[in-house]
């Protein structure tokens, strides 16, 4: 039985995870912490867990954690893994940190981004990048997982087969993205309020948002060089999800049918990651309360591009499932344990 701790299992990233983990045969959660509720009944907060959970809310004490379980979810603000990871800690657990203090490798970059000093540089090149798909085995040998933003995981899978084949020119990605409100986190703010947000769409983080960089690396290594893409993020008024249309130029003239080989080849044996069959396009209702991602293309003779979609939900597999799929693979178990979610509908 893996035994596992979570600091900030009261944000919505927590509190799936709590969902997910509660399905898990070979996992049992021992520490449910959150700053804001400490003492407080765990489904006092979240009702939908009552006489599920009779846990009280523990604090964030990483240290004390650390000697009482296997692996440690830190579902957090960027900066406090970083602030209260050490040696010691690591010697003890695994830690899958699903915050971004571990996704870059380069500090400078990191805080240039994030505009905070990094606590735990001396960390950053052990830590894997948690894009299972990509990092399975490196995961397998991790000690800390950098557990992948919503999204980049969305953003990287939709396009990482073409940029690893050099099909396309990845200086030319332009990639635009639309997020639910719970990918903003569950604090109070004005610009999350149902009347900013309902019958409305926007954009936010025009040409600063912080998935940029990261996303950048990670097809950068794809195809062997630094990038510089485009990313414009979108806030839509739905709960969950997320949807990505990326647009590139082709490196050259090729067919449908060569395309769709790259990605069946690729994702073919790929549990989580659904190729859709010709001119079918990602929607975020099929794969909403999954760890699904499904992605899709269509070539533009016209222009010599190709638009490159994925959906996915970006509380599960752009954050607590891809986490649970982690640790699947740092203790050994079936990967799909505990993620054989089928999406909700309607």
């Amino acid at each position: 039985m893996i035994r596992a701790g979570i600091i900030g299992a009261t944000g919505y990233a927590g509190a799936e995870l709590v969902r997910i983990l509660l399905g898990h045969k070979d996992t049992e959660i021992r520490w449910f912490g959150s700053r804001s509720y400490i003492d407080q009944k765990y489904a006092s907060i979240y009702q939908n867990f009552f006489q599920l959970v009779d846990a009280a809310c523990m604090d964030d004490n990483m240290e004390a954690l650390a000697d009482q379980v296997d692996v440690i979810f830190t579902a957090t603000p960027q900066g406090l893994c970083a602030s209260l990871v050490n040696e010691g800690i690591l010697s003890k657990c695994k830690i899958i940190d699903l915050s971004a203090d571990f996704r870059l490798k380069d500090v400078a970059v990191y805080e240039e981004w994030y505009k905070i000093t990094h606590k735990a540089p001396e960390f950053l090149p052990e830590a894997v990048y948690g894009l299972c798909e990509i990092n399975r085995e490196d995961i397998k040998k991790a000690r800390l997982v950098a557990n992948p933003g919503c999204y980049t995981t969305c953003s990287i899978l939709t396009c990482y087969p073409l940029v690893k084949e050099g099909l396309i020119d990845p200086d030319t990605l332009i990639i635009d993205a639309k997020s639910g409100t719970s990918g903003a986190g569950r604090g109070a703010k004005t610009d999350n309020l149902f009347c900013e947000v309902n019958e409305n769409i926007k954009a936010y983080g025009v040409g600063t948002h912080r998935h940029t960089p990261e996303i950048e690396e990670q097809l950068g290594y794809a195809c062997g060089h630094a990038i510089r893409l485009s990313f414009t993020p979108h806030l839509v008024p739905m709960n969950r999800g997320i949807l990505v249309t990326a647009y590139a130029s082709l490196t050259r003239t090729v067919s449908y049918e060569e395309v769709k080989e790259i990605y069946d080849r690729y994702y073919g044996k790929e549990t989580f990651i659904r190729v859709l069959e010709k001119d079918v396009f990602p929607q975020t209702k099929w794969v909403e309360g999954s760890n699904y991602v499904d992605v899709n293309f269509k070539l533009d003779p016209r222009t010599n591009r190709v638009v490159l979609m994925g959906a996915l939900d970006n509380l599960v597999k752009g954050a607590a499932g891809q986490a649970v799929q982690n640790m699947n693979l740092l203790f050994g178990c079936r990967e799909q344990e505990g993620l054989d979610l089928v999406p909700m509908f309607p």
